[in-house]
């Protein structure tokens, strides 16, 4: 009978990629199959380091189709590796499917710990973080007033990830809300050149970002109500 191969779940740098560790690279090199969420991105990363595995693509519009034929590959002894476009899998990214089908069905999963946006945001915004709530992306539509409202009462530190499209939208929303002196911090291209945290309550957030357009990957981090 085969020995299974295990399933490693990879971080990838959100932005330098003097960010990736030792260990990923050595996982991706010794990898049988590497899953990516957009090779062409990962091709790039792949490159830097000289990793040349064998790459499937795995993201969001395809994973319910390929999670049977890698669990597959892993019950026949292959080792999988998974990497998004950046940061860990999972969070915010496909992932979740593939883990959870892995884990049904008895296989080893690996995470390895590294790169992620959220906790140097959390960590930077000087707000308290010994308890805090991931909320990621908001409903754009339908749940979205729902989901605020629910919030409002949240005592822990809020952490969402955004767009720089809905920036502006999303602060003014949480200051109609939240009230418009919370306390918040918004941190963008994290782990990048042009990295920035700008914080203030939020309707300061909300007027600086009307005069200055934002640009890049956004991670909000707002106050949790007081007592």
């Amino acid at each position: 009978m085969t020995n299974q191969g295990k399933l490693y779940i990879v971080p990838t740098p959100v932005g330098n990629l003097e960010d990736m560790t030792f260990r990923a690279i050595r996982i991706l090199k010794e990898a049988d199959l590497i899953l990516a969420e957009d090779t062409r991105t990962s091709g790039i990363l792949l490159k830097h380091f000289e990793i040349k595995n064998a790459l499937q693509s795995h993201h969001k519009f395809n994973e319910h189709q390929t999670v049977e034929s890698v669990i597959n590959k892993i019950k026949a002894g292959a080792n999988v590796a998974l990497i998004s476009d950046a940061g860990t899998p999972g969070i915010s990214d496909p992932g979740f499917l593939v883990t959870r089908e892995c884990v049904r069905n008895g296989i080893e999963v690996q995470c390895l710990p590294g790169a992620t946006a959220f906790v140097p945001a959390v960590v930077a915004s000087g707000l308290p973080n010994d308890r805090f709530c991931f909320e990621g992306f908001l409903p754009q539509k339908k749940g979205r007033m729902t989901r605020l409202q629910a919030l409002a009462e949240e005592r822990r530190t809020m952490i969402l990830y955004e767009s720089p499209y809905r920036l502006v939208k999303t602060l003014t929303q949480l200051a109609e809300c939240f009230g418009a002196e919370r306390q918040a911090s918004v941190s963008r291209e994290i782990s990048k050149m042009h990295e920035e945290t700008v914080r203030g309550t939020l309707d300061e957030l909300a007027k600086h970002f009307t005069e200055h357009e934002p640009k890049g990957e956004i991670v909000l981090v707002v106050a949790g109500k007081e007592d």
